[in-house]
């Protein structure tokens, strides 16, 4: 699996919530929690198209998330078979290893069976807000902004039935700067009295960009260690070029997939190179820009192993070094047999009498 664990932003601002790309705001009577993000990034060298997809929990009725973009963009909802399928595709190489003597756990320190145990493994434009799109997809109600001011964003929120926490206009500042877009998502599910709570459905997110980037500057606001988790598909075995003010990315997947009918949206069905990438936040207040992505220095393929260790063993399952041992010990015994044997008829020899002829 590429995951986000998107967690609270603190007591300053404690109802929004910092996400890996982008940020959660609900209002301060109700509680939400994002458990998890997950998101798939496909470039082609022309767009770019996010896929995301969040597991929540609480008890708010709606929420608002914004995501910040560097181009106009298009939403629309996505096929939430691709998680597992992406899952599927870079699931571990399971191996095992055998090991000669017995460890806890295996016969005779204990009862067990001798194998040894795996190992754990709406409202109109504010001033200074430009409504460029409005769609309703699902429980979403999905704007699409522009905005020349950060404050712009809290009127709009507000005008929503929202509250900007004052930390999270302060840190849209950065892109209002370099003139990017917002996604404003409206999460309101249309059945009456039922909240946000488990698996919502993934949203697409997709825009013009010569460069392929993932926006992580909003999880600065994150009182609380953050990780990431990442499915890249281009062209290229691809790696961020910096760890952003985070421990090193790691990669734990790479390699050239064919996609099943669950991404064909994302590479017209054609095959890509996809690269899993995790990476840990233990200090998210450094956080210092957003991922850009590049091609590796080569397209090396890489899949992780798990070792399943098990103790050697023949036929039904009869420890090897119980059949070693016991041989030894039989060999012994058969050699110490034949020595007192060869004493025996050696001193029988010396006390027969002699007879004279």
């Amino acid at each position: 699996m590429f995951a986000l664990l998107a967690l609270q932003l603190g007591s300053l601002i404690s109802p929004a919530y910092a996400c890996g790309c982008g940020a959660m705001v609900t209002d301060r009577s109700a509680r939400l929690g994002v458990a998890r993000e997950t998101s798939v990034v496909r470039w082609d060298g022309r767009s770019e198209q996010i896929v995301m997809r969040f597991t929540v929990d609480g008890n708010a009725p709606r929420a608002a998330w914004i995501m910040p973009v560097p181009t106009r963009a298009t939403v629309e909802l996505a096929d939430g078979a691709m998680f597992g399928d992406l899952a599927d595709l870079t699931r571990p190489e399971r191996r095992t290893r055998h090991y000669f003597w017995p460890r806890g756990g295996d016969w005779p320190f204990s009862s067990g069976d001798g194998a040894g145990a795996a190992a754990p493994p709406p409202t109109a434009g504010a001033p200074g807000v430009g409504v460029v799109g409005r769609e309703q997809l699902g429980d979403f109600d999905v704007a699409r902004l522009t905005a020349t001011d950060p404050d712009a964003l809290r009127t709009w929120l507000e005008g929503n039935g929202f509250e900007l926490p004052d930390r999270l206009a302060a840190e849209v500042r950065p892109y209002v700067d370099q003139k990017w877009e917002y996604v404003a998502v409206r999460l309101a599910p249309r059945e009456r009295g039922k909240v946000l709570r488990g698996t919502l459905d993934p949203l697409k997110i997709a825009f013009a960009s010569d460069r392929p980037v993932y926006p992580m500057r909003l999880s600065r606001m994150a009182a609380t260690p953050q990780s990431l988790g990442l499915y890249v598909l281009a062209d290229h075995r691809m790696e961020p070029r910096t760890a952003i003010g985070g421990g090193a990315p790691v990669v734990t997947f790479a390699g050239t997939v064919q996609p099943p009918a669950s991404l064909a949206g994302l590479t017209a069905g054609r095959p890509a190179f996809l690269t899993a990438i995790e990476q840990e936040f233990p200090e998210p207040g450094r956080i210092d820009g957003d991922h850009e992505l590049r091609a590796a220095a080569a397209d090396t393929e890489y899949r992780r192993v798990v070792y399943r260790h098990r103790l050697l063993t023949v036929g039904d399952g009869v420890p090897v070094w119980l059949l070693t041992v016991g041989g030894a010990l039989a060999a012994v015994a058969g050699a110490v047999a034949a020595v007192v044997v060869a004493m025996r008829r050696r001193a029988r020899r010396h006390r027969e009498p002699l007879t004279a002829e």
